[in-house]
């Protein structure tokens, strides 16, 4: 090889080395622009110990603000053991980090979605880079490939003679690196995609947690109203009990049937609330892990209200897990678009590597090393990449609209329940 092509070759690798470095800082940035206006993904905020706080989603029954959990998470846990009479104090935070430790199978199945979809944008990622590759080939004919050179002797007569161009024994060692040039746009929206589908693992994976939280929230809520209404029953039913033992001990000989009717009223209203008491307290019991047969005693959070307007809540609601899965589609729809236009162009790749061979000799050295190029196009299909770029183009378009369809209804749930919430305050 001479000084010119050994400077020519410097000089190729150099640009190579340059432009998949250029590709490389340019997948691991992770800020991703959304197409038609659609706003990235949001910064989501941890469950809060105020548990009170009101929660403005697309579910009646909805979650609360939580962070997207990463492998290795571990939640708080409390070691809740009741006294040796079966009685449980209880705060709110400490049932719902019980409850968060028990669903622990759900909290690690949703680390491993996470996890699977991380290592899916990774490997999507390393295209950005030259695929290495070595191949080795071993050959033994049985026979000499042949006398192939006619030469003529002096006296005229001819006669042929072996010349040894392919060897009988053959062996081939070759080294490769191949670098894509076009595909590297493709593999962007790849990315894209891939790193879309992990923030919708994220967000999957922080919703039984968020859900587990809410439940718990709205059990011990109902648990406590309905201990205070137990109490309540009872101190009335004393009441009336206390009455007409007084009107007995006055004179009065027999049970009347005033008397009857009261106290039948004072058993039927404790009968209810006890009744609803056991009920919620086995499922909660039941959400935390806990013994059947233990009695809560919880423990009221403190007050707290807050002043929100309308505006401010709806925007809040953005950071709702349904409208950052809708989101997060129309990302990898317009991805998708993207990929199906690029198809028009042609399939460029750069080439390098190095070989050691035995087949052939005198024509070809036994050690060489090469550098080029390779290229594709295809001029005409039918029209199948029309009809692909007309599919993306309207499932992009469908995508857009189910976003924004999902922030309207998030937008009216939460206006009914900040209208009910204000009819609650008054």
């Amino acid at each position: 090889m001479t000084y010119n092509d050994q400077l020519w070759c410097r000089r190729a690798a150099l640009f190579l080395g340059i432009f998949v470095a250029c590709f490389g800082a340019l997948a691991q940035d992770p800020s991703d622009r959304t197409p038609s206006g659609i706003k990235p993904l949001a910064p989501v905020l941890a469950p809060q110990g105020a548990s009170n706080k009101i929660d403005f989603s697309s579910k009646a029954d909805s979650f609360k603000d939580v962070s997207f959990p990463d492998r290795g998470t571990v939640f708080a846990t409390t070691a809740l053991k009741p006294t040796p009479g079966g009685v449980l104090s209880l705060t709110l935070d400490q049932a719902q980090q019980q409850a968060a430790a028990a669903s622990s199978p759900l909290v690690r199945l949703g680390e491993l979605q996470i996890e699977a979809a991380r290592q899916h944008r990774l490997g999507m990622q390393a295209q950005y880079f030259p695929n290495l590759s070595s191949s080795y080939t071993g050959l033994h004919f049985n026979k000499h490939p042949g006398e192939v050179l006619a030469v003529e002797g002096p006296a005229g007569q001819a006669r042929q003679v072996a010349v040894n161009i392919i060897n009988k024994d053959q062996n081939v060692v070759n080294l490769m690196a191949v670098q894509p040039i076009t595909p590297l746009m493709a593999i962007h929206q790849l990315v894209k995609i891939a790193r879309a589908d992990e923030n919708i693992a994220r967000v999957k994976a922080g919703m039984p947690v968020a859900e587990t939280a809410s439940k718990v929230e709205k059990v011990f809520f109902e648990l406590l109203v309905a201990q205070r209404e137990l109490t309540s029953a009872k101190a009335h039913a004393r009441t009336i009990q206390a009455k007409w033992l007084t009107a007995s001990n006055s004179g009065t000989p027999s049970v009347s049937t005033e008397q009857e009717a009261d106290m039948i009223s004072a058993e039927k209203s404790v009968i209810d609330p006890a009744s609803k008491v056991a009920e919620l307290t086995a499922s909660l019991n039941q959400m935390l892990g806990l013994p059947d047969g233990t009695t809560l005693e919880l423990v009221p959070p403190e007050p707290l209200v807050e002043t929100i307007s309308l505006k401010e809540a709806t925007e809040k609601a953005e950071a709702n897990a349904e409208v950052i899965v809708a989101e997060q589609t129309a990302i990898k729809a317009h991805a998708a678009a993207t990929i199906s236009k690029l198809e028009y162009g042609p399939t460029v790749a750069v080439l390098g590597g190095y070989t050691n061979q035995t087949s052939v000799n005198v024509v070809f050295p036994r050690a060489a090393s090469y550098i080029g190029a390779m290229a594709s196009w295809t001029i005409y299909d039918f029209g199948k990449r029309e009809h692909g770029v007309k599919e993306s183009k309207a499932n992009a378009d469908a995508a857009d609209l189910g976003v924004q369809l999902v922030k309207a209804k998030v937008a009216a749930t939460v206006k009914n329940t900040y209208f009910e919430l204000e009819r609650s305050r008054k």
